[in-house]
């Protein structure tokens, strides 16, 4: 007898749909698998023979073929014994043929003890299902949740697969999972391990943050050691706008597929801060792997991704981070295609200005030669300074600053100016596919970026005194863009100009 159920392959985010179909015959007992899987997918056949024996069924002691369709697609890991036990139990007539299971999908990694356990990718699984008109999915206990996130498909958790059994048959009918409260419903308890408030002092740097990530502009800080820097960065996060429910689902099917979703969904809410060790290679960057999962710069999508000290990391990886600013997305290549996972991120990058740290310093003399400040500065390189768009210095905080006790900007101020600024963004940008001022090219800077006469006069200005070169003068336009956005302004004015301008980088390679 044959029978078919339905699983689900991913490569990168794209899914695909795989029919497992088991086929029965009488014959010497066999157990093949074909449609190009992998060797762990071979190593299933001791699994599936172990699970369907102690969920108390029997294994048929026959000529078993299973066919996993289409066979051009790789299938790795543990992807498909859960589908492959349900069909060969609905083969062998141990699920009755009036179960409707070829509009479900069956989602889980298969234990030998017969339990359903997490499998991962399941939110975009679950979007292929929808695409595919599969109304019905079948997962563990703990992915059910995740698969909700979903609207119109039918969940059932499963914890063994005597349950899906059960309830395939008639015995023991299982309750489809009932989500709880809307994802975005829960913006307002989000929680942020560092606030603005906790920064004394550096107030031109706070503006600088807010100009940022109103924008979504790149940002350099520059500064002697313990000016603060990196505690800045990191009370960025707490600043950014909310993100809206397509932006959260983005992000979802990314943990997803590299099996690092949260497990309390709210947590998605909050747009990722992914800190880089300075061990890192390119590798880790981007994802490695014959089916790579997604790499850091993708972990990083529609949030920040933070490089402390420059200079500390490798000369290839700075190379990679300044070649995905320009892409915004990963593609590798590999045997079975192309893989591609955005990688749409704000850039923030803390750099020391020499050596030892005090180029400048008005209080600790700088110990290093010119020859060593310069092969300092060549490291990082001209090209990827010149795609940041915010350069600050940091100077250190004398005593006064950090003794006041008035009161401090909370992060909850700044961010509902963010959240302003960003809201007239997205209305302008109405029917493109850009979502901040940082993502505008040349076409767009043209069409948006309207300048007073006075602006225009001293945009003139600065091109014939600083030199400035076609990027930067774009540049410099997206951010007095963001900075008129922040005052409520359609037009950009002389001042934003001027205060974009104060941003450029004028470090000398």
């Amino acid at each position: 007898m044959m029978a078919l159920a339905q699983d689900c392959a991913l490569f990168g985010l794209e899914g695909a749909l795989v029919e497992v179909e088991v086929d029965i015959t009488d014959g010497l007992p066999e157990f093949t698998i074909v449609g190009l899987p992998d060797a762990t997918v071979n190593e299933a056949k001791e699994r599936v023979r172990a699970a369907i024996k102690n969920s108390g069924h029997l294994f048929p002691d026959k000529h078993i073929a299973i066919n996993l369709a289409p066979a051009d697609l790789l299938k790795e890991g543990t992807a498909c014994e859960f589908s492959m036990a349900v069909g060969t139990l609905l083969a062998s007539g141990q699920i009755k043929p009036s179960a409707q299971t070829n509009d479900s999908l069956f989602l889980g990694e298969l234990s030998r003890d017969g339990s359903v356990g997490h499998r991962n990718g399941i939110l975009p699984m679950v979007v292929l299902a929808t695409a595919k008109r599969i109304r019905t999915v079948f997962v563990s206990v703990t992915d059910a949740m995740e698969a909700t996130l979903v609207e119109g498909v039918t969940v059932y958790p499963v914890a063994t697969l005597g349950q899906v059994v059960a309830h395939l048959n008639g015995e023991r009918r299982l309750e489809p999972y009932k989500r709880g409260p809307h994802l975005l419903e829960g913006v307002n308890e989000v929680v942020y391990s560092q606030e603005v408030s906790s920064v004394r002092g550096q107030e031109h740097v706070k503006r600088v943050l807010e100009v940022a990530a109103s924008g979504g502009h790149h940002v350099l800080m520059t500064g002697p050691p313990g000016s603060g820097k990196t505690l800045l960065a990191r009370t960025i996060p707490s600043i950014l706008p909310q993100m809206d429910m397509g932006e959260a689902l983005d992000i979802a099917k990314i943990y997803s597929v590299g099996g690092m979703l949260p497990p309390h969904m709210q947590q998605i809410l909050q747009r990722p801060f992914r800190a880089l060790p300075h061990t890192i290679d390119y590798e880790g960057l981007v994802g490695n792997g014959r089916i790579p999962p997604p790499g850091e710069a993708s972990l990083a999508h529609r949030g920040v991704l933070f490089l402390d000290g420059l200079s500390e990391f490798r000369q290839d990886l700075l190379e990679g981070v300044r070649q995905l600013l320009e892409d915004k997305a990963v593609t590798l290549s590999r045997a079975q295609g192309m893989i591609t996972y955005p990688a749409n991120f704000m850039l923030v990058a803390t750099l020391e200005p020499c050596p030892c740290g005090f180029f400048g310093d008005p209080v600790k003399e700088c110990t290093c030669s010119s020859a060593a400040i310069s092969r300092y500065r060549k490291h990082i390189g001209r090209q990827l300074l010149d795609r940041i768009d915010m350069h600050i210095e940091v100077p250190r905080v004398d005593y006064a600053k950090l003794a006041d006790k008035r009161q401090v900007e909370t992060s909850a101020a700044i961010r509902s100016r963010v959240q302003a600024a960003r809201d007239r963004q997205l209305q302008r940008f109405t029917g493109t596919n850009l979502t901040c001022n940082a993502e505008m090219g040349p076409s767009e800077v043209h069409d948006f970026c309207k300048v007073e006469p006075a602006a225009e006069s001293l945009l003139k200005a600065a091109i014939q005194q600083l030199h400035l070169s076609v990027h930067a003068l774009h540049q410099a336009l997206r951010v007095a863009r963001t900075i008129a956005d922040l005052n409520g302004s359609e037009m950009i004015a002389a001042s934003h100009v001027a205060e974009a301008i104060q941003y450029r980088s004028r470090m000398g390679m």
